[in-house]
């Protein structure tokens, strides 16, 4: 009898030290290029960073002085170990400065420039990595620092944060490798649900806020696959659309540049606070 209430006594004991803090907030964050950062990182950017914002290193990154699955300052980069500014930067100050003092963020952050959609479907990932390998060597490579798997590197990541606090919400910024494909809002839509289903998060349970492509007033060369992306809500009932009217961006037409990204992820924060409060 001893012998059973010690291991129960001891059981609660780590149960709780491993409990989950309802005031760490986590969020997800997946896409292409300009989830992944695109813009240059200033010396603006690297400065008064809120101790309370923090970020789940998704992979080793010695040279940043970051080991995967541990938590950091959030200090950018934010994906992976070379890459630039992304909107979830911002995104998550501007969150803060809206939040209880008690109260900090985290972020899970697994994005690969030039990628389809469907390298994050759980299921079709291997074929269109096979199928892109010519094409693309240099988004496989990126994929591979993932394992070779970025949605199962997402989940383990996530599996990790959840240890440590409550999984809120998702950022989402992909669609210039789909533009044009009516079938995106379909295939985000099943990776949303296996994603919850995946973290043992109930269906519909948490919002999925996804930014506009670059504008066709600022150029944008795949603009027209915003109105595809304005049909997002439809799909997923909690999905929240951001607008990139008069985000400046580079001379290519598909990335934001530096300025454009720090509002960009301003207004993701603005519209997930806006979405709170109906």
């Amino acid at each position: 009898m001893k012998k059973i209430f010690f291991a129960l006594a001891l059981s609660i004991i780590l149960e709780n030290a491993f409990a989950q803090d309802p005031n760490f907030h986590i969020y997800l964050c997946i896409g292409q290029s300009n989830m992944e950062g695109a813009a240059r990182i200033e010396e603006q950017d690297t400065i008064n960073i809120d101790s309370r914002f923090k970020i789940l290193e998704a992979l080793d990154c010695p040279q940043l002085g970051r080991k995967m699955g541990q938590w950091y300052l959030a200090k950018p980069p934010l994906c992976r170990c070379n890459t630039r500014l992304s909107p979830a930067d911002y995104f998550g100050r501007t969150l803060l400065q809206n939040m209880s003092p008690k109260q900090s963020l985290g972020l899970v952050h697994v994005a690969v420039a030039g990628s389809k959609i469907e390298i994050f479907d759980k299921i079709k990932y291997k074929t269109y990595l096979d199928s892109s390998a010519k094409e693309k060597p240099w988004m496989i490579n990126m994929a591979n620092s993932y394992g070779g798997n970025p949605y199962e590197r997402l989940i383990e990541m996530a599996k990790i944060a959840q240890k440590s606090g409550v999984i809120k919400g998702i950022l989402l910024h992909q669609g210039e490798s789909n533009t044009g494909d009516k079938t995106w809002p379909a295939q985000v839509k099943k990776i949303y649900d296996d994603i919850l289903a995946d973290l043992g998060m109930a269906p519909n349970s948490i919002p999925l806020i996804a930014g506009e492509l670059v504008s066709a007033e600022q150029g944008g060369k795949c603009a027209s696959h915003n109105t595809i992306i304005a049909t997002l809500p439809q799909a997923i009932p909690k999905a929240i659309v951001v607008s990139s009217n008069g985000l400046t961006a580079a001379k290519d037409g598909l990335h934001f540049d530096s300025a454009g990204v720090r509002e960009f992820g301003k207004r993701y924060a603005e519209a997930l606070i806006q979405y709170s409060k109906k």
